[in-house]
């Protein structure tokens, strides 16, 4: 990613660079040593300018004192100015509670979790939203396990568009922040195409109707409980 922004032609401040920390390096300075490495390697500009816009712990299964180590990591980096925001992934309410025992930045600017239609994890949505959170939702598309389903198909019928582009709207009309993926430049171009055509509130209900809970998911749900 960071040889890709490197050799694109475009300044760095019209890019927005987010990287993730998996597992702690076994000890506050080596997980901090470890995520600035990262940050060098993605923006390795000279004179120490380099930075990320958004840094994240991908995920909460290594344990308690793994995760404080690595959002301590993190906060070190906000305050050095090589990371711009921090934020979690996969985490649930209870993991983000724990935070408030260690955290001097809190609550984590973004969380980012598998949200569409199909696994929609109101719970946690709720509890992001009521404390500014921003809730990221990776696997928008189901990874296009859905296309054929009969009120997607329904939708992007009566709206003239793609199953992927009713999708992507819906995640924006929800408030979130949808993560289309796709290496096909016509499909990227298209998931982007989003803003000339709205999603009415019985649109909406229909697809809040879809939710299968965990059962819906591709990847995972967040765990509300430690």
């Amino acid at each position: 990613m960071g040889l890709a922004v490197q050799t694109s032609g475009l300044p760095r401040s019209e890019t927005f660079l987010t990287t993730k920390i998996l597992s702690s390096g076994g000890s506050l300075q080596a997980t901090y040593e470890k995520c600035l490495n990262s940050v060098k390697l993605i923006d390795p500009r000279e004179n120490d300018e380099g930075y990320v816009d958004l840094f994240l712990i991908h995920s909460p299964n290594c344990g308690s004192e793994k995760r404080k180590e690595m959002w301590l990591a993190l906060e070190r980096l906000v305050k050095e100015g090589k990371v711009r925001s921090i934020g979690v992934s996969n985490f649930g309410i209870g993991h983000v509670e724990e935070m408030k025992s260690y955290a001097t930045i809190w609550p984590p600017q973004v969380n980012q979790i598998e949200l569409h239609p199909y696994s929609q994890q109101r719970a946690t949505v709720s509890y992001c939203q009521s404390h500014n959170i921003i809730i990221q939702a990776y696997c928008p598309l189901v990874r296009n396990t859905m296309a054929h389903e009969p009120t997607l198909l329904a939708l992007a019928e009566k709206h003239g568009v793609t199953t992927a582009q009713v999708l992507i709207r819906y995640s924006l009309q929800k408030g979130w922040v949808p993560l289309p993926k796709s290496d096909n430049e016509g499909r990227i171009v298209a998931n982007a195409d989003v803003y000339g055509f709205e999603l009415d509130a019985g649109d909406m209900r229909e697809l809040d109707g879809l939710d299968k809970g965990e059962k819906g998911c591709v990847v995972q749900v967040a765990r509300n409980e430690l």
